[in-house]
Protein backbone atom coordinates (compact mmCIF):
# COMPACT_ATOMS: atom_id res chain seq x y z
CA UNK A 1 0.00 0.00 0.00
CA UNK A 2 0.90 4.04 -0.79
CA UNK A 3 -0.30 6.56 1.95
CA UNK A 4 0.03 10.46 2.18
CA UNK A 5 0.11 11.49 4.71
CA UNK A 6 -0.53 15.97 4.73
CA UNK A 7 1.14 18.30 7.58
CA UNK A 8 0.90 22.33 7.97
CA UNK A 9 -2.96 23.02 8.22
CA UNK A 10 -3.78 25.79 10.05
CA UNK A 11 -5.47 29.48 10.86
CA UNK A 12 -3.25 32.75 9.51
CA UNK A 13 -4.24 36.14 9.67
CA UNK A 14 -4.49 37.47 5.64
CA UNK A 15 -1.04 38.21 4.69
CA UNK A 16 0.03 35.36 6.34
CA UNK A 17 1.86 32.57 5.51
CA UNK A 18 1.81 28.52 5.54
CA UNK A 19 3.94 25.36 4.80
CA UNK A 20 2.32 22.60 4.00
CA UNK A 21 3.98 19.19 3.59
CA UNK A 22 2.83 15.18 2.15
CA UNK A 23 4.92 12.70 2.65
CA UNK A 24 4.46 9.23 0.78
CA UNK A 25 5.54 6.07 2.22
CA UNK A 26 4.97 2.14 1.47
CA UNK A 27 5.61 0.50 -1.05
CA UNK A 28 7.11 3.18 -3.91
CA UNK A 29 9.16 2.28 -6.96
CA UNK A 30 8.90 5.76 -7.99
CA UNK A 31 6.58 8.62 -7.88
CA UNK A 32 5.91 10.62 -10.92
CA UNK A 33 3.73 13.98 -10.53
CA UNK A 34 2.63 15.16 -7.09
CA UNK A 35 0.42 18.38 -6.46
CA UNK A 36 -2.10 20.37 -4.42
CA UNK A 37 -5.22 20.49 -4.85
CA UNK A 38 -8.19 22.22 -2.64
CA UNK A 39 -11.87 22.61 -1.48
CA UNK A 40 -13.53 25.05 -0.66
CA UNK A 41 -16.46 24.88 1.37
CA UNK A 42 -20.20 25.04 -0.67
CA UNK A 43 -17.57 24.93 -3.75
CA UNK A 44 -19.34 26.07 -7.00
CA UNK A 45 -17.73 23.77 -9.28
CA UNK A 46 -19.00 20.92 -10.80
CA UNK A 47 -19.96 18.09 -8.42
CA UNK A 48 -17.85 20.24 -5.71
CA UNK A 49 -14.73 19.25 -7.51
CA UNK A 50 -11.15 19.87 -6.18
CA UNK A 51 -9.43 22.41 -7.34
CA UNK A 52 -6.02 22.10 -8.58
CA UNK A 53 -3.46 24.54 -6.81
CA UNK A 54 -0.15 23.33 -7.93
CA UNK A 55 1.56 20.31 -9.53
CA UNK A 56 5.35 19.01 -9.85
CA UNK A 57 6.71 16.22 -12.27
CA UNK A 58 8.91 14.08 -10.86
CA UNK A 59 11.94 16.80 -12.97
CA UNK A 60 10.69 19.55 -11.13
CA UNK A 61 8.17 21.07 -14.16
CA UNK A 62 5.99 23.52 -12.21
CA UNK A 63 2.10 24.70 -13.20
CA UNK A 64 -0.48 26.84 -11.36
CA UNK A 65 -3.68 27.75 -10.86
CA UNK A 66 -3.64 31.16 -11.91
CA UNK A 67 -5.16 32.27 -8.20
CA UNK A 68 -1.83 31.44 -6.77
CA UNK A 69 1.08 32.45 -9.42
CA UNK A 70 3.46 34.40 -7.42
CA UNK A 71 2.51 33.67 -4.12
CA UNK A 72 2.73 29.95 -3.63
CA UNK A 73 5.45 27.80 -4.19
CA UNK A 74 5.32 23.87 -5.17
CA UNK A 75 8.77 22.25 -4.99
CA UNK A 76 9.88 18.30 -3.69
CA UNK A 77 12.42 16.40 -2.48
CA UNK A 78 12.66 13.01 -3.95
CA UNK A 79 15.11 11.52 -1.42
CA UNK A 80 12.43 12.07 1.36
CA UNK A 81 8.81 11.33 -1.07
CA UNK A 82 7.87 14.77 -0.17
CA UNK A 83 5.80 17.50 -1.67
CA UNK A 84 5.54 20.61 -0.38
CA UNK A 85 3.79 23.97 -0.36
CA UNK A 86 4.52 27.66 0.62
CA UNK A 87 2.13 29.78 0.60
CA UNK A 88 2.62 33.51 1.02
CA UNK A 89 0.44 36.51 0.92
CA UNK A 90 -2.56 34.15 1.96
CA UNK A 91 -5.89 35.50 1.43
CA UNK A 92 -9.60 34.68 2.76
CA UNK A 93 -10.34 32.71 -0.25
CA UNK A 94 -7.39 30.72 -0.01
CA UNK A 95 -9.52 29.12 2.83
CA UNK A 96 -9.98 25.25 2.02
CA UNK A 97 -9.07 22.17 2.33
CA UNK A 98 -5.89 21.31 1.16
CA UNK A 99 -5.35 17.96 -0.43
CA UNK A 100 -2.44 16.28 -1.92
CA UNK A 101 -2.02 13.62 -5.04
CA UNK A 102 0.62 11.55 -6.04
CA UNK A 103 1.36 9.38 -9.29
CA UNK A 104 2.78 6.69 -7.76
CA UNK A 105 4.27 3.65 -9.15
CA UNK A 106 4.03 0.74 -6.59
CA UNK A 107 6.02 -2.34 -6.30
CA UNK A 108 3.06 -4.68 -6.06
CA UNK A 109 -0.05 -2.41 -7.06
CA UNK A 110 1.25 -0.71 -10.45
CA UNK A 111 0.45 2.67 -11.29
CA UNK A 112 -1.92 3.80 -8.45
CA UNK A 113 -2.98 7.52 -7.85
CA UNK A 114 -2.94 8.44 -4.28
CA UNK A 115 -4.81 11.25 -2.37
CA UNK A 116 -4.05 12.60 1.42
CA UNK A 117 -6.79 12.71 4.08
CA UNK A 118 -6.89 16.44 3.98
CA UNK A 119 -5.76 19.23 5.73
CA UNK A 120 -7.27 22.67 6.64
CA UNK A 121 -6.25 25.89 6.08
CA UNK A 122 -8.49 28.65 7.42
CA UNK A 123 -6.88 32.78 6.79
CA UNK A 124 -9.09 35.07 8.92
CA UNK A 125 -8.57 37.89 10.91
Amino acid sequence: QVQLVESGGGLVQPGGSLRLSCAASGSIASIYAMGWYRQAPGSQAPGNQRELVAIITSGGRTNYADSVKGRFTISRDNAKNTVYLQMNSLKPEDTAVYYCNADVSSHFAGRLDRWGQGTQVTVSS
